[in-house]
């Protein structure tokens, strides 16, 4: 039985990707920094804890982020260290479509990232994806004291992340590939029309406000940088996620 450990495994990512890696035979070691059933526990931020939980592990998941990116670099020299150390045969990394592009600061650190796990010698596999449905439908709901939904005029093309954990679960069961082909959603949108989605899903009358604006973000989006060219891999549109949510949304 291989095993197998998840960084970042109580997470919005995590939590899918564990239950379908357990469900193909792995024996996984869900790390997080709380203790309790289930959990393996260590600290990416401090080291606490990391050596013992990679020690024995054939395969490392590593899907953990902080909240605004804050320390994932650092974070992760930790885990390739111990990683390293352990002997480790597969690690498997989850990044962003568009971080070459995109000038975001939480994008360079992903480069950044990348290429600290390109470097370390260790067998790895890198899957890009496009945001998560749960990720747009965030950035309107978070807007709900505003009298209108600002969208930037802007396309992307949001993917189910249980797709995600679907796609990182094949992998991780895979020999070492490097980067893979990206992945994204069926869909591509501008953002204002997926806002007026989710308006219509959650029954509000705000307005939604489109907005562009000059520089080389919205240059980046604008050159389709977030998006994904050739067929589709995600199966579950926008619409059909709000669906999924329809209850919990009004």
């Amino acid at each position: 039985m291989t095993t197998t450990l998840v960084t970042g495994a109580t997470g919005v990512l995590g939590v899918p990707t564990v239950s379908r890696l357990r469900a193909a035979g792995h024996h996984v070691r869900a790390l997080s920094r709380l203790s309790g059933p289930g959990l393996t526990t260590g600290d990416l931020l401090t080291g606490a804890g990391l050596r013992e939980a990679v020690a024995g592990a054939d395969t490392v998941l590593h899907l953990a982020t902080g909240p605004r990116g804050k320390g994932d670099v650092e974070a992760t020299r930790r885990l390739l260290d111990a990683a390293t150390a352990a002997g480790v045969q597969h690690l498997v990394l989850i990044s962003i479509v568009g971080i070459d592009d995109i000038p975001l600061a939480y994008y360079r650190d992903k480069v950044v990232i990348e290429r600290l796990v390109r470097e370390s010698g260790l067998p790895s596999t890198v899957l890009r994806a496009t945001q998560f449905h749960s990720f747009v439908e965030a950035m309107f709901t978070a807007q709900r004291r505003s009298p209108v939904v600002v969208a930037p005029a802007i396309r992307l093309q949001p993917i189910a992340v249980e797709e995600v954990a679907d796609r990182l679960a094949e992998l991780a069961g895979a020999a070492p590939a490097g980067r893979v082909a990206d992945i994204g959603g069926p869909e591509q949108h501008g953002l204002p029309e997926l806002a007026r989605m989710w308006a219509r899903a959650t029954g509000t009358r705000r307005p939604v406000l489109p907005l562009s604006l000059p520089g080389k973000l919205f240059a980046a989006y604008r050159s389709g940088a977030a998006l994904v060219p050739g067929p589709a891999f995600g199966r579950q549109t926008f619409a059909a996620h709000l669906a999924t949510r329809s209850g919990a949304l009004r």
